[in-house]
């Protein structure tokens, strides 16, 4: 096992996150890194490793134990996605995108029964879950969703298509945003929970992705698609305000799997740094070099903080807003920083496929882009400490 800074001090864990920690990491060293290149290589989704993280309980961590979970909390959940991703970005992402997309938004805003039919079946496994918000013309523009949603009776019809969609091709459950009132602005979108067999709905094939290849995409297309009309996520006029409150949490979960990105590059170059011997001495003992390895440690430790805060106040039922849109802003960013950095510290070989720091490096450009850029990020901040009304 890794040498890895003692944040379990530092940080004030309890018995039981540092359990997960550990658990995880393990977990992550043994089973994920031996693969983690050739997912990448592949463009394979690894069933067979979701089949373990299910059998871990790893889905259940932040949701309370009537629902089949552990009731841990964020930070809980938070420690889990950071030891994948330190090793293995596309299966952090798989993780972490069924939990705070696939799953909270029903766990949060569903009606009991919405809660009782698909939360259990999430956290168990049988369904893996997944969020359609993006579209080919409203990605930052969120509000800008033209898929619609018409009542018609007992159902509601929806006709659209949303992409880049994260676990789609195995995902049994989608929370998916459509128009309901197209006069009513922002206020006229809605979310619904469709299941996989809803008729009328079908998937594409996703494109071909520069980092995070070992995570599952693709399209969802709806051509008159009918949703039970009970299956309404909150009410009509709610719906953007509970992707928004969904999204809020989701960066707190792309904050960890940056800082686990850049934990794990880190890693790397600090090691290679200690061995590789240039101009008759390690590299680790070359200022330039050493000084790298100040900066990614400095900003890692930074990172860390923010996102570990922000899990502390969605845990402790505090607003979380601005906390959670700097922990994804800073750890994002610092993870372009340091697995750059831990290629150029690889010199040659950094550049090569023989070595992890290219594929983590890929990977890491996805977290400044998915839930919100950073420059939403910095939208977010600056409307909240100027204080306007916020996103």
């Amino acid at each position: 096992m890794q040498e890895l800074p003692d944040i379990k001090h530092a940080f004030d864990l309890t018995e039981d996150q540092r359990m997960i920690q550990d658990m995880v990491r393990e977990f992550a060293e043994r089973e994920l890194a031996p693969q983690a290149a050739e997912i990448d290589e592949e463009h394979r989704f690894p069933k067979e490793t979701w089949d373990q993280i299910v059998e871990l309980g790893l889905p259940g961590i932040p949701f309370e134990e009537r629902y089949g979970g552990a009731d841990m909390g964020t930070l809980a959940y938070v420690l889990a996605v950071e030891e994948i991703a330190r090793v293995c970005g596309s299966t952090g992402l798989t993780y972490a995108a069924h939990v705070s997309l696939g799953t909270w938004p029903i766990h949060a805003f569903g009606c009991d029964a919405l809660k009782d039919e698909y939360v259990p079946k999430l956290i168990s496994g049988e369904y893996m879950g997944a969020y359609g918000l993006t579209e080919p013309n409203a990605g930052s523009d969120s509000g800008g969703t033209q898929t619609s949603a018409v009542r018609d009776g007992d159902s509601y019809v929806l006709n659209g298509r949303k992409c880049f969609i994260t676990n789609a091709n195995h995902a049994g459950a989608f929370i998916v945003t459509a128009v309901t009132d197209k006069e009513a602005g922002s206020k006229g979108i809605s979310a619904f929970v469709v299941p996989r067999a809803a008729a009328g709905f079908s998937l594409e094939p996703g494109e071909h992705k520069l980092g995070m290849r070992g995570s599952d995409w693709a399209s969802l297309v709806f051509e008159d698609a009918r949703i039970p009309a009970d299956h309404l996520l909150g009410t009509e006029e709610e719906g953007f305000k509970t992707f928004m409150k969904t999204l809020d949490g989701g960066r707190i979960s792309i904050g960890a799997l940056a800082l686990g990105i850049a934990q794990g590059a880190y890693d790397c170059a600090k090691r290679y740094a200690s061995e590789r011997i240039a101009f008759g001495k390690p590299l680790s003992a070359q200022q330039a070099v050493a000084f790298k390895l100040a900066d990614m440690a400095t900003g890692i430790a930074a990172a860390r903080h923010l996102v570990y805060h922000a899990a502390r106040l969605k845990d402790a039922g505090r607003s979380y807003i601005t906390e959670g849109a700097m922990a994804k802003l800073q750890a994002s960013e610092v993870a372009m920083r340091v697995t750059y950095d831990a290629i150029q510290i690889y010199g040659g070989y950094g550049f090569s496929r023989e070595y992890p720091v290219e594929r983590m490096w890929r990977d890491a450009k996805l977290c400044t882009i998915g839930e919100g850029t950073s420059e939403v990020q910095r939208l977010v901040i600056s409307r909240q400490i100027l204080r306007e009304t916020p996103l």
